[in-house]
């Protein structure tokens, strides 16, 4: 059973005038925390050995007894809130009753662990929470080996991406780096380099995934950028039948993803 380290009942207390600071990337950094909410998100995240700081839960809508059957790992402290409180801290409303601080893990690209013959999707200049969210949720339904976050202008603990993934956030392999980096580490590990792409480029279901390979997506608004394009093995297009010239882009990656994946045998 857990044991209440405290019972906060004030918005003022400043644990919880914290949280509106944690809603900036840069004090989430700073602060070496994320916030995460909704009970499948926990034990996901539990499951893979995040560390949790600080546990607020209101018990009008988690028992302290259902609480303890959900967080098997021993958080730093757990905090029993109000009604209030809850409704000040939690980022949406389905959390389960349930907000957690938890201690981010590093994701440099020389802690990837591939197998023989990986299959990874690379993400350049993400935007959008939603859009990365998404992404995530498609690596996850594809068994991709990693996925590799290039000059993000959102981080992969954004509490939108995190939602939006439905935890998945928390079950794909994830490194983060600058374009350049990625490219040349590809590279070292023989990994065939797939960027989607507009022009003089080849039809993707065509294309050879068979091999070591990285399918890159760029933003919805500018695509990928030229470096990309410089170093790609091939560049590939979705064919569109339609009066527009391209997809969303978690829709557009699940295409080619999944091409991937049939080429492969599933």
């Amino acid at each position: 059973m857990l044991r209440i380290t405290e019972k906060l009942t004030s918005v003022k207390n400043t644990k919880i005038k914290n949280f509106q600071h944690l809603q900036k990337a840069r004090e989430r950094k700073k602060q070496n925390v994320f916030l995460l909410e909704g009970l499948k998100e926990i034990e996901k995240a539990q499951q893979v050995g995040y560390h949790f700081q600080c546990v607020f839960f209101n018990p009008d809508i988690i028992s302290l007894e259902e609480l303890s059957a959900l967080i098997t790992i021993t958080p730093d402290e757990v905090f029993e809130v109000n009604r209030e409180v809850f409704e000040k801290i939690a980022y949406r409303e389905s959390t389960g009753g349930v907000v957690v601080l938890a201690t981010p893990k590093a994701h440099d690209l020389s802690s990837l662990q591939l197998p023989e013959n990986p299959l990874v999707l690379v993400l350049e200049g993400v935007e959008k929470p939603g859009n990365l969210g998404a992404l995530l949720r498609t690596a996850d339904a594809a068994g991709l080996d990693a996925v590799i976050v290039c000059d993000p202008h959102t981080d992969v603990y954004n509490p939108n991406a995190i939602r939006s993934s439905i935890g998945c956030t928390f079950t794909v392999p994830i490194a983060v780096g600058e374009s350049k980096d990625v490219i040349d580490w590809l590279k070292g590990q023989g990994i065939q380099i797939y960027c989607t792409y507009l022009q003089a480029a080849k039809h993707y279901h065509v294309t050879d995934f068979t091999l070591p390979s990285a399918i890159v997506m760029g933003t919805e608004a500018t695509g990928i950028t030229q470096q990309w394009v410089d170093a790609a093995t091939h560049n590939i297009i979705i064919p569109m039948r339609g009066a527009a010239d391209s997809m969303n882009v978690s829709t557009a990656a699940a295409v080619v993803v999944f091409e991937a994946c049939r080429q492969r045998g599933f």
